[in-house]
């Protein structure tokens, strides 16, 4: 299966290259299938590296039977294994969860209009005592992530290292690294949510729908399809009303719309 997405991928790079196409113009399917193709590719190759030295294959294949979730892409996981590896992968993200709210209320403290202050520490108040928030909360404070001390520039390191943890991304990189590959990151899910709008969630299978939510924050593993739409309804109204510097919302919104929906607080 994974040799027909390598497959499937460089077909897409070919009609990328003949119709002078960039990433964010290509439908949805497209886009997210060369997203998650970097990062399957990506842990093959890392397989591969080890794999060199002579007889090394030998513990390599020792360490996929042992540590399969690290080394196997999910091709090669098993029903459960979905499941478990996803929830296991998910509490890594919540792990960061606090941090980041609490970063958030310090962040407040410096925000200069008074009323959008209090709006923003009403949210961390919100957040953190166990409520979801609306999408109306959210982007009422657009206007604080566009510039200090919210801005993709103003962010301290250790902000930016809960962030990433919550993306599932290496914290352990120096500052500038972090910013850049936070925003590059951020960026790809905006478009991509640019994208599904104009397609539909409607079109998505369950699946899709799933997955769709797990990369945006949430744990869609225990929730049932409709609730998953209706959360990925409510992501997608929030990311098409943001422009791109605004998008360090949309990258604290993997907390603050994951945080208290439904079965995802335990």
């Amino acid at each position: 299966m994974l040799w027909a997405d390598g497959k499937k991928a460089r077909r897409i790079k070919a009609d990328m290259w003949k119709q002078n196409l960039k990433f964010h113009q290509l439908s949805y399917r497209e886009m997210e299938h060369l997203r998650q193709f970097r990062r399957d590719i990506t842990k093959c190759l890392f397989v591969g590296l080890i794999s060199i030295p002579p007889f090394a294959n030998y513990l390599v294949f020792l360490l996929m039977y042992l540590f399969p979730r690290q080394l196997l892409v999910k091709h090669f996981w098993t029903p459960k294994q979905q499941i478990d590896f996803l929830d296991v992968y998910h509490g890594l993200r919540r792990q960061s969860h606090s941090e980041v709210l609490t970063h958030l209320r310090r962040a407040s403290t410096f925000v200069s209009h008074e009323k959008l202050r209090r709006h923003l520490t009403d949210l961390c108040t919100k957040v953190q005592s166990g409520t979801h928030p609306t999408a109306q909360d959210v982007l009422a404070l657009r206007d604080c992530f566009s510039t200090y001390p919210l801005g993709f520039s103003q962010l301290q390191a250790s902000q930016m290292r809960a962030l990433s943890q919550a993306m599932l991304l290496t914290p352990y990189l120096p500052p500038p690294l972090l910013r850049r590959r936070l925003k590059s990151h951020t960026i790809v899910i905006h478009q991509l949510d640019r994208a599904l709008a104009k397609l539909g969630i409607g079109q998505l299978t369950a699946q899709e729908v799933k997955s769709a939510c797990y990369l945006r924050g949430l744990n869609s593993t225990h929730i049932a399809d409709d609730r998953c739409r209706a959360w990925l309804g409510e992501w997608l109204h929030i990311s098409c009303s943001l422009k791109e510097p605004e998008l360090s919302l949309l990258l604290h919104s993997v907390v603050l719309l994951s945080t208290n929906y439904l079965e995802t607080r335990r």
